[in-house]
């Protein structure tokens, strides 16, 4: 039976091997965090106990009880039956195992796994870790004088290592850890060198908890009127990301550095304080996200103000008047700073004589002083002027003129999936990425502006805690009074969002529920035809995917 069982080992390590593409995958979305991992095998059954348990435990069963039957009805002698059960489970074992991974590799991803040299450092863990799994079993249970219920585990291994294939995946990821933060600490070193040597470069630090890529997009535009500007493109925002575009492609010629900072826990700004060393600081927003990780709202705002307090004494802050968690950070702050928006009371900068509208949005800015000029804007929402009059009070104390900046503003084009303006036979508005309640609810405001019938799609809002469940009945709430109808993806998440609806009187006829983005762009023509308006307000990653 050895070389049976060496068989049955090597065919569900591979099997393992090929099976843990699924779960690197949710642990590259989860950006090699353990902690949000296990929170994603936690948040469903299905995640933990999928068919990589279920054909492990299964083939297990199998194993003990088919040589019983094999023997009773078939072949009469208990050895032989062994034999030919072990090859039929490890058979069947292996060629369900095939289908479910080839259905895997089929399935349509938003985001796919992508094979970076991390990914693949990972695997090589895995393989040891899977190799090394496999010997001490053998060496424990393999012994010629050990009682033959505790060799059936050495039989039994390999079924179980299959079964415990997402548990594989995250002991790889650990013992990998300590090699990544090696690699990483070097990329940090080399990109913090650089920017050091830049003295005369300017750096400006970008943060909150929405807004910071718009923002980031908004006064590069406003900025690249005057000055040559490098800042980092989509929405890196992590130490390792950073570095690696400051040693690859930042060269040494740009006036201005704007670096976007995002964090899921205490202490993540301040690495990437220490990496950039801005002189100024913008902080846009503080609001219930990644509470999953930061647990309060105050504990979000102590780690947006980090920033703050690793600017120079002679460096500048500024804020996003907001009326709320961000007035409080800017009455906190000791250097010189700057207040800006839309809000009532004393603003270093602000906007009047709004308009908005499909066509973007009119404003006059206004300086403390009285000094004022007429600026104009394709971007859509009164959320988008709060962030160019954040962005223009910036370029202001960077040297720009008032002039020069509402040219500037003129460049500003919609960022991808950020309350995007599709133009077509229907008006499709893209804000697909990284829902907020005060985004959304602006998104909706806007899609109700257009003419025609009013559509969203949405699967709501995640890392919001234990108040999710009511921010997305609030969602619900105001898509009843913005929307004629809405197609809601994720019958489970979204339960709450369909709940507001109903309570304040929404048509159910009007409220359609499906399992994927996909099936929810089939069923538009359901609810909306040309002239009407469409829009997609968030879009969850694939570990966010109901089963």
């Amino acid at each position: 039976m050895w070389w049976l069982l060496i068989c049955e080992v090597v065919v569900a390590c591979l099997l393992t091997l090929a099976a843990s593409r699924y779960f690197i995958h949710m642990l590259q979305l989860e950006s090699y965090q353990l902690d949000g991992y296990m929170r994603w095998l936690k948040k469903d059954k299905a995640n933990m106990f999928g068919w990589t348990f279920q054909t492990g435990v299964g083939a297990s069963v199998a194993f003990y009880v088919l040589p019983v039957v094999i023997s009773m009805f078939i072949t009469g002698e208990r050895q032989k039956s062994s034999v030919i059960s072990s090859v039929i489970v490890m058979a069947v074992t292996v060629a369900y195992s095939a289908y479910m991974i080839y259905k895997d590799f089929g399935r349509t991803q938003k985001k796919p796994l992508v094979f970076t040299k991390r990914v693949k450092r990972l695997y090589a863990v895995l393989v040891g870790v899977t190799v090394v799994i496999s010997a001490l079993i053998a060496l424990i249970f393999g012994r010629n004088d050990t009682a033959n219920a505790k060799r059936a585990v050495l039989y039994l291994s390999p079924y179980l290592l299959l079964a415990a294939c997402p548990f594989v995946v995250m002991l790889a990821g650990r013992l990998a850890q300590p090699i990544e933060d090696n690699i990483n600490h070097s990329f940090f070193l080399k990109a913090q060198a650089k920017l050091n040597s830049l003295d005369k470069m300017k750096k400006i630090g970008i943060t909150g908890s929405y807004g910071k890529t718009s923002t980031k997009y908004c006064l590069a535009a406003i900025l690249s009127e005057k000055y040559k500007v490098f800042y980092p493109k989509a929405s890196i925002n992590t130490p390792m990301g950073l570095s690696k575009v400051v040693n690859e492609e930042l060269t040494d010629d740009m006036d201005v550095f704007i670096a976007e900072m995002g964090a899921r826990h205490v202490g993540d700004i301040k690495e990437l304080v220490e990496l950039v060393h801005p002189e100024f600081g913008m902080i846009t927003s503080v609001g219930p996200q990644h509470l999953e990780t930061f647990k309060t709202v105050e504990t979000v705002a102590n780690t947006k103000y980090e920033l703050i307090e690793g600017l120079p004494k002679n460096g500048k802050a500024f804020f996003a008047a907001d009326g709320g968690e961000v007035d409080k950070l800017y009455n906190r702050c000791k250097i010189q700073k700057f207040r800006a928006g839309l809000s009532d009371g004393y603003l270093d900068m602000r906007a009047e004589d709004i308009e908005v509208g499909a066509f973007g949005s009119r404003f006059t800015l206004i300086e403390s002083d009285g000094n004022s000029v007429k600026v104009e804007t394709k971007l859509l929402g009164r959320h988008n002027i709060s962030n160019i009059v954040l962005c223009c009070q910036v370029a202001r104390q960077v040297g720009m003129s008032l002039t020069e900046i509402a040219e500037g503003v003129k460049r500003i084009k919609p960022v991808k999936h950020r309350l995007q303006l599709i133009s077509g036979a229907m008006n499709v508005i893209d804000d697909a990425f990284n829902s907020n309640p005060v985004g959304a609810k602006e998104a909706l405001n806007v899609l109700h502006s257009f003419p025609g019938r009013h559509l969203v799609i949405t699967p709501g809002f995640v890392e919001m805690g234990e108040n999710e469940d009511k921010f997305n009945y609030e969602l619900g709430a105001h898509i009843a009074k913005t929307c004629d109808a809405a197609i809601l993806v994720g019958p489970k998440h979204t339960a709450p969002i369909r709940q507001g609806m109903l309570d304040m009187g929404f048509d159910e006829k009007k409220i359609l529920v499906v399992n994927t983005l996909d099936e929810a762009a089939k069923n538009i023509p359901v609810f909306a035809s040309n002239g009407d308006a469409v829009l997609f307000e968030n879009d969850l990653p694939d570990n966010y995917t109901e089963k």
